[in-house]
């Protein structure tokens, strides 16, 4: 999702106007913002799928799926249209929108949501991530790896939740889907510091590892 340190930005998208340039405006970087959002929120369920805390604080999950995982990544996406990263577009648009309709599945009543519609929701995503996975090819090494373990996380969590029975919370496929979500989080924490840091220090501080284009 982070795209700035590993080249241009894609010749699909119109350069901003030059009066922006000429007024002196140099719009930021929001590569950093829709990953840390997007790590936080993960962070958090995978912690519960995990059965690291239990699954009563749950409720823990919502501000963040509507508030930062949601609105700030969905923002984040916007922005990246207007910096012409039509990855980092689709990418933050994509997942801002996956934890807002998380936030919406999550407020249903119990009933409302089987877990095989559940499922079918996940392997959706997983089909999804794959396809961005081959994206990342073209852009760093940090950035296939958040991606690759992402994938992975919705495979294990759909297969899940397709095996899971009546009201039962969890089972060992969730456990370790729960495990590579919270990896997936630290390594997007670190691929979004490598960003803020970049833009901040002028300089490359740590390295994302870009890939030959």
């Amino acid at each position: 999702m982070e795209a700035r340190s590993v080249g241009a930005r894609e010749a699909d998208v119109a350069p901003a106007p030059d009066v922006m340039a000429s007024a002196g405006w140099t719009p930021a970087n929001p590569g950093p913002l829709g990953l840390f959002g997007f790590a936080a929120t993960t962070f958090v369920l995978s912690m519960i799928n995990a059965n690291l805390v239990g699954p009563r604080s749950g409720a823990v999950v919502l501000p963040l799926a509507i508030a930062y995982g949601g609105l700030a990544q969905l923002l984040a996406g916007m922005w990246e249209f207007r910096t012409g990263n039509t990855f980092g577009a689709v990418a933050f648009t994509s997942y801002g929108a996956f934890w807002i309709s998380v936030y919406v599945l999550l407020k249903l009543p119990a009933l409302a949501v089987t877990h095989s519609g559940f499922s079918l929701y996940l392997y959706a995503w997983t089909i999804f991530t794959f396809l961005m996975l081959i994206a990342t090819l073209r852009t760093n090494g940090a950035l296939v790896a958040v991606f690759l373990v992402l994938a992975i996380t919705f495979l294990l969590l759909a297969i899940g939740n397709a095996n899971l029975v009546g009201l039962q919370a969890t089972n060992g496929t969730i456990k370790i889907g729960g495990w590579l979500g919270i990896l997936t989080a630290i390594l997007a924490w670190y691929t979004g510091l490598a960003g803020l840091l970049s833009s901040t220090f002028g300089r490359e501080v740590l390295p994302v590892f870009p890939l030959n284009r």
